[in-house]
């Protein structure tokens, strides 16, 4: 049966469904010679090519395609030694790996990786809630009255941001550490929550994402998801479905 070109591609691991609409409208991909269009129905057995180089459309034609998942530990700001790091990442057995949770250059920690471009895209819309925790580093000490506001919510360009739960570390002074925990599909409110409340951060670390920890990676280092953890990924993407059937 024809499915979608965003689908098809999605489900063969070339990328989330945004990043291929995206890839789409820029004129990148092509289907049998000719610039490909938006939504176009695709049988499976055409040549298909982003920025001249053949996709594999095998992967995408199987039901139940075989994917790959991944936990890595990205670099700091370095951007030389966060793309090395990069590099070194084992390849999936098809497609290219996805960020299912991209982080900004300054912050490091967990990141989480699959080749399923369907999941990426169901992972990244703001409807689906994932519990992410983060190391804060501060330049001072959280008062009791910037811990209420946190909680309540800040106002901020992006709309209203709270933190879940924010937990003492180590550490104090210019070298305080906090364990803080949002719900929110925006990390990089982050900061400016915390900015707009006074406190000054010199450090991110995310040390979790829903029930996969960062644990004890080191730097630049992966690891593959275990079943239990990949099941997880495609639960909150579940209960997403099961809100909206709810609430129509």
């Amino acid at each position: 049966m024809p499915e979608r070109i965003q689908k098809i591609l999605a489900n063969a691991g070339i990328g989330s469904r945004r990043s291929i609409e995206r890839w789409v409208a820029e004129g990148r991909i092509t289907v049998d010679g000719r610039i490909a269009k938006l939504g176009e129905q695709l049988q499976g057995r055409e040549r298909v090519c982003l920025d001249g180089k053949p996709i594999r459309l095998t992967a995408a034609k199987l039901a139940r395609p075989q994917h790959d998942f991944l936990a890595y530990y990205k670099p700091g700001a370095t951007r030389g030694t966060e793309e090395t790091a990069a590099r070194k990442l084992p390849r999936p057995r098809h497609g290219r790996w996805i960020d299912v949770s991209p982080l900004d250059r300054n912050t490091s920690g967990l990141v989480v990786l699959t080749t399923d471009g369907e999941l990426a895209s169901r992972l990244m819309h703001p409807s689906a809630i994932v519990e992410r925790e983060y190391a804060v580093r501060l330049l001072g000490e959280l008062s009791p009255s910037q811990e209420q506001q946190l909680a309540e919510g800040i106002t901020l360009d992006t709309g209203l941001a709270k933190v879940e739960t924010i937990e003492v570390g180590k550490g104090s002074g210019s070298n305080a550490w906090y364990h803080v925990t949002l719900r929110e599909a925006r990390h990089r409110d982050l900061r400016p929550m915390l900015a707009a409340v006074g406190l000054a951060v010199s450090r991110v670390i995310r040390v979790r994402y829903d029930t996969i920890a960062l644990g004890e990676l080191f730097r630049g280092a992966s690891r593959p998801l275990s079943a239990s953890e990949s099941k997880g990924l495609y639960a909150i993407t579940a209960a997403v479905a099961r809100r909206k059937a709810e609430t129509h």
